[in-house]
């Protein structure tokens, strides 16, 4: 059995350290997996193998626990995930069946875990790798919900606001002088959810020009950035939280 002092992993970062316990642990647990053969079983030697990044195990051990119970939704979500990624670790390049198969997967596991961080951070990443924008950021604003300390949308958050923020100048607006207090998608943050906002669209324009409380008044917005502005908080407000 191999052994790692504790001291030489009080030196790595948390993360690293973690994922250094999780390989060391592969083969008890694949062992205990083999030998059960019980769903739990399955799940722990595929969470340890995910998390430590041997992913062929991964496969191996969370298509086992879906063949003993189909509603395992961190298995279907990181299967999926694994599927969708694979032309990345391989080189080869993705099916649209396995595009689609990858895809069902991360969105089953969301419903059966929507309120998992992990849930909506996969189904946002899936959602905006098939160009569904607007959808990826409900989802990846639901996991910053659920976890306010999680920073891995971070990046993909910036890079699909990029892409919007190229074609349509309210999304533009709302970027540059909204989205940090509001959210990435107005779901809200430090300020309330704009999707759920009952104001009217003169009341909305009255504090975006002149500011209310803890906001600030933009009062030097053009009339055609301010008219934009005031219908995307209209088409929010139309489809509520979704």
């Amino acid at each position: 059995m191999t052994f790692v002092p504790r001291w030489q992993l009080a030196s790595l970062q948390p993360s690293e350290a973690a994922n250094v316990q999780a390989t060391l642990r592969l083969p008890g647990l694949k062992a205990q997996a083999e030998r059960t053969g019980a769903a739990a079983d399955y799940l722990a030697w595929g969470k340890a193998a995910f998390d430590s990044s041997r992913y062929d195990q991964a496969v191996t051990a969370y298509g086992n626990a879906l063949k003993l119970d189909p509603r395992q939704p961190e298995a279907l979500r990181r299967l999926g995930i694994l599927l969708l990624t694979r032309g990345e670790q391989t080189g080869q390049t993705l099916s649209a069946e396995d595009a689609q198969r990858a895809a069902l997967l991360i969105r089953t596991g969301a419903q059966l875990a929507p309120k998992e961080p992990e849930s909506q951070l996969l189904l946002g990443f899936a959602l905006a790798r098939f160009g569904e924008d607007d959808q990826a950021l409900a989802a990846l604003e639901r996991y910053r919900t659920l976890d306010p300390s999680g920073r891995d949308a971070d990046d993909l958050i910036t890079a699909i606001r990029a892409r919007q923020n190229d074609s349509d100048p309210a999304l533009r607006v709302y970027a540059a002088s909204c989205a940090s207090c509001h959210g990435p998608s107005g779901g809200g943050g430090l300020g309330p959810s704009l999707r759920e906002s009952a104001l009217t669209r003169e009341a909305a324009r009255q504090i975006i020009v002149q500011g209310k409380g803890a906001m600030p008044a933009y009062p030097n917005l053009s009339s055609s950035d301010l008219n934009a502005l005031l219908n995307l908080l209209g088409s929010w407000q139309d489809t509520g939280g979704r």
